[in-house]
This record gives C-alpha cells, structure tokens and sequence, in this order.
C-alpha cells in the first residue's frame, strides 16, 4: 500500500466530485507498438479529419494532480509550466483549463475553468500538502460529468501512485472512451501497479501513456504543450506539433 500527502485547493470557486459508479470490469491489454510506416499512414489520415474545436470556441481541459510530498518538486514543475500549455493552445484557437486535486481518505475539489494562465497559477499556488490515499475514481468520474455539460478536449492527469480498485478504475476510462474524452496518462517514477493502471486507463478512453523522470521539467512540458495542442485543436493540431515536439510524437504513437 502506497500512501502520500495529497493536497487542497484554497479557492472559492470549485466543486466536489462524487464517487464513480462500478460497471463491469475490463481485462489488461498492453498497446501495440507502432511502426514508422503506420505512424505516418494515420497521421494522412488525420489531414481529411473536421476540426476537433468548431471555429471561434475555445478547447476546454481538465488538469488533474495526485501532488504528494515525494513529488514536491514537480508540482513546482506543473505551477510553472501550466502557462505553456495555455501559450501552445493560444495557437490553435485557445483553451479553457480546470484544476483537479484530491488529498484526505474522500476529498476531491475542481476550480471553475479558467482562461487566463496568471489565474490558473494562482489558483495552484494556493494549495497546501495533507495525508491521504489516491482518489483517481473521482478525477475519473469527474470528467464525465463535465463533458456531460459541455465537451471536454481532455484529461491530463500527473502522478506517481496507484491504491484503488483497477476494475473501477477501468470502467471510468470506458465511460471517458465512449464520449470521447482522452485520458493522458503521464507517470512520474517506475511503480510498476501505478504504471499498469495508468497504461489501462490511457487505452481505454483511447489517450496515452508517457513515463518521464522525477524532476525533468522539459520532459513534462513537452507532454502539456503535447495535450493542450489536442484538446485546442484536436488530432490536426497534435500532427501540426508534431516536427516541434517529442511529446507529441509520443502521443500519437498511442491514439492512431
């Protein structure tokens, strides 16, 4: 059993999730590599695509954080680099960005959206650490029931910890999958059930998967700038990025 310090959000404009319904439980499968011919294949493809994000509305994402105290230094990361996701979407046509954060044994909150990066770094900056277990359900079901009010782009969800029940946890990734809301996944560290779980609910809301190392700020922003393109623009936005980002290549390996 992992346990960490899990942190609050001093704001007055947010939200408490509830608890995610058990579906039926779905059965670990590992993606399949991608070869170079495929990767280019998909991304011809992609150019006949209808853009994602109707002309003169903004993507909407939700940015949701597991920030314990071992990975302090990485949500310093995240506070700085929140701006590069806004500053990637702004080329694309713009973004709407809501915070999650869970902390305690049945504490979960989200801010309103927000489209200002100086707003949502403060609204970071005032969270504080407490003890707790993980509460991925509620990010999960969260999602969807944003999505069920207005269209979410997608989740971004940054984490090193895994201590739910993964048939429950798969059955949210389902319920993403089938609105169309792309869970990306991206593991701080090499804990192997937080590394499965995180690779399920990636392939089943049909998002991805990225690992980066504790304290490589340019890996992790490569990914944000990566997952704000897509939920902005779409998979025209993220092929776009494509020649500019490792990030994005590591993206769209896994959602072809």
């Amino acid at each position: 059993m992992h346990s960490g310090v899990k942190a609050r959000l001093m704001s007055k404009d947010r939200s408490e999730p509830a608890p995610l319904p058990a579906t039926e439980p779905n059965r670990t499968q590992q993606p399949a590599a991608s070869s170079r011919a495929d990767i280019e294949a998909f991304l011809g493809r992609v150019g006949a695509l209808d853009p994602a994000v109707k002309a003169g509305e903004r993507g909407r994402l939700i940015f949701a954080l597991d920030a314990t105290m071992s990975r302090q230094p990485t949500w310093d990361q995240a506070c700085q680099l929140q701006a590069e996701m806004f500053r990637e979407a702004a080329t694309v046509g713009g973004l709407d960005l809501q915070l999650v954060y869970y902390r305690g044994l049945a504490e979960c909150r989200a801010s309103g959206w927000v489209a200002e990066p100086e707003r949502f770094g403060e609204l970071m900056s005032r969270i504080d650490c407490r003890g707790g277990q993980t509460q991925i359900a509620k990010v999960l079901a969260h999602a969807r029931r944003e999505n069920d009010r207005f269209k979410v782009g997608a989740l971004v969800f940054i984490g090193d910890a895994m201590e739910e029940n993964l048939d429950e946890l798969c059955s949210g990734a389902g319920e993403l999958g089938l609105r169309s809301i792309p869970a990306f996944m991206f593991q701080e560290g090499d804990d192997p059930v937080c590394e499965q779980a995180f690779r399920e609910i990636a392939r089943l809301s049909r998002g991805a998967y990225c690992r980066f190392a504790p304290g490589a700020a340019h890996e992790l922003a490569e990914l944000l700038r990566a997952a704000a393109a897509y939920a902005a623009g779409g998979m025209k936005a993220l092929a776009a990025l494509r020649g500019r980002s490792t990030g994005a290549t590591r993206l769209i390996e896994q959602m072809r």
